[in-house]
């Protein structure tokens, strides 16, 4: 059975609009994303129905973790919330069991996270907030998580630059090694070549 994976990233923006593939009988696509701990993930998926052909959804985590799972998968919703920062992968496996030559399906997948994947007029209700309150608590959580993506791009700037000092201090290390092993090499070949010349007697 072939299979395809599709690596890709999307902005915020691009998650909300949705993305639209075609899936080849018999074949599987998988669509992998980074996401950062703690982050809501909401999925909705639209699969084109086709005679005799069924396609399975399955989402999982790096670790092969099951997030969802969906046989002979429609149309649905899917939602988690991510438990440390890890690369999540969204796989449509098409299983045709009609003979021949068929065409491709239509997959529809929009997803959301953070926090365009919260839900404020069901907050609003809930905590009877007024428009312009659902609004400052919209751009509450945005803040939030834009001074928690810069926390985590800082992290991993220290641990790059940690990671640098250590290499650089190793390969300095190991270069004055090396220059030690090449000079003191060189100082016996010429304490040797000395010493053999001398016993042919072509030097004093």
């Amino acid at each position: 059975m072939e299979k395809l994976s599709l690596a890709f990233l999307l902005s915020l923006a691009a998650l909300s609009n949705g993305l639209m593939f075609k899936l080849p009988v018999n074949s599987e696509k998988c669509l992998k994303e980074e996401i950062h701990k703690d982050v809501l993930v909401k999925g909705d998926y639209e699969v084109t129905p086709m005679v005799g052909v069924k396609v399975d959804l399955r989402v999982t985590d790096s670790n092969s973790h099951v997030l969802y799972q969906k046989e002979d998968a429609g149309e649905g919703k899917f939602a988690f919330t991510t438990d440390d920062y890890d690369m999540f992968q969204v796989c449509f496996k098409s299983v045709s069991s009609v003979h021949g030559k068929t065409g491709d399906q239509d997959i529809k997948l929009s997803m959301k996270r953070g926090v365009e994947a919260k839900n404020y007029d069901d907050l609003a209700k809930t905590e009877k907030l007024k428009p312009l309150e659902v609004e400052l608590r919209r751009l509450e959580d945005l803040s939030e998580s834009i001074v928690g993506a810069f926390a985590y791009m800082k992290t991993r700037e220290m641990e790059m630059r940690d990671t640098n000092e250590s290499t650089n201090s190793r390969v300095l290390y190991f270069s004055i090694f090396s220059m030690l092993c090449l000079v003191g090499l060189a100082t016996w070949q010429v304490l040797y070549l000395r010493k053999f010349f001398k016993s042919k007697k072509l030097i004093e």
